[in-house]
């Protein structure tokens, strides 16, 4: 099964500053504010939703495809993802513009202050599905996530006129859209993900109920932070899973990305919904464990290991005849 994953790639710039911004700021002087801050350290990860997701799913051996656009400085992020099992032929490379970058500083008090690039992920829009689907070979599914807000029109349009499954992925991008542009994006999706706040903005901005938006896509599957997952199918059994218990609780941005290339692998494996499911928390758990969206390593004894005492033995005979 051939999955392409659209959406974000990007870089993070992570600073922390030991003292406190309130302390630089004078109560008069707002009005005319020029800080500049000395800090203690640098963290520059790996990230992007698409980018995380590909990198997830590559660990698990489904070979995704990575469909998004980066700048010329895109090299070593690249070597970074072909090494790690993700098929990088499909990114755009702008000719002007730098990869999307995320720049944030934090202070003691845990306050932070940030700015985001856009860069290169605006020119996302001028990527054609139907030929990345030519030189792979065909596409079974693509998951749109966040990214340029008209690029996710685009794929989404351009699905539904190829016949295309597709998964819808707002993700932080729902923030800015409107409810027709929502209401354009989920509307015949195969798969409809977000987390449970996400759930209800999505309801309130589009008008719709529960109801009418599963009666609009195939699978409705809402992540609920500690307690797992949801998945609802129009006349079909709920079905829920929880998480494995957390060796520790060290960061957890990219947990969501974790659960969608766990779940994804899990289709391209061809195994159950619920499976899937439990594949994609496993991921998930491994990420809240890390600091950073791309730092986890999978070693196959020890995720197994893991999988077994979650969901028990029966589940882990069918996910290790498939795990890389």
């Amino acid at each position: 099964m051939r999955i392409a994953v659209t959406g974000s790639i990007a870089t993070d710039h992570l600073m922390t500053f030991p003292g406190r911004f309130a302390d630089q700021l004078v109560a008069d002087q707002l009005h005319t504010v020029s800080l500049s801050f000395l800090v203690d350290n640098l963290d520059v990860r790996r990230g992007g939703v698409a980018a995380n997701i590909c990198f997830g799913m590559g660990l698990l051996g489904t070979r995704p495809i990575l469909v998004g656009a980066a700048g010329s400085d895109f090299d070593e992020y690249r070597a970074w993802l072909d090494r790690h099992g993700v098929e990088t032929g499909s990114v755009r490379i702008s000719e002007v513009l730098h990869t999307a970058r995320f720049v944030c500083t934090t202070d003691a008090d845990h306050n932070q202050i940030g700015s985001f690039y856009t860069g290169a992920m605006s020119e996302a829009r001028l990527i054609e599905l139907q030929s990345v689907a030519d030189r792979v070979g065909g596409l079974d599914l693509v998951s749109i996530g966040a990214d340029d807000p008209e690029a996710m029109l685009r794929h989404t349009e351009e699905c539904r006129s190829r016949n295309i499954p597709f998964a819808a992925d707002f993700s932080q991008q729902i923030a800015r859209m409107d409810g027709e542009e929502i209401r354009i994006l989920l509307d015949g999706a195969t798969y409809l993900f977000s987390n449970e706040y996400e759930k209800g903005l999505i309801e309130s901005k589009t008008g719709w109920s529960d109801e009418e938006i599963l009666a609009k896509v195939g699978h409705r599957v809402t992540t609920l932070g500690a307690r797992g997952v949801r998945i609802e199918r129009v006349g079909e059994p709920v079905i829920e899973v929880g998480c494995p218990e957390e060796d520790t609780k060290a960061d957890p941005t990219g947990v969501g990305d974790a659960f969608r290339a766990g779940f994804l692998s899990g289709l391209a494996w061809g195994v159950g919904l619920e499976r899937a499911a439990q594949v994609g928390c496993m991921l998930a758990t491994l990420v809240i464990e890390t600091v950073g969206t791309q730092e986890y390593t999978l070693r196959r004894t020890h995720f197994m290991d893991r999988f077994t005492k979650a969901y028990g033995h029966e589940a882990a005979a069918e996910v290790r005849q498939h795990l890389a």
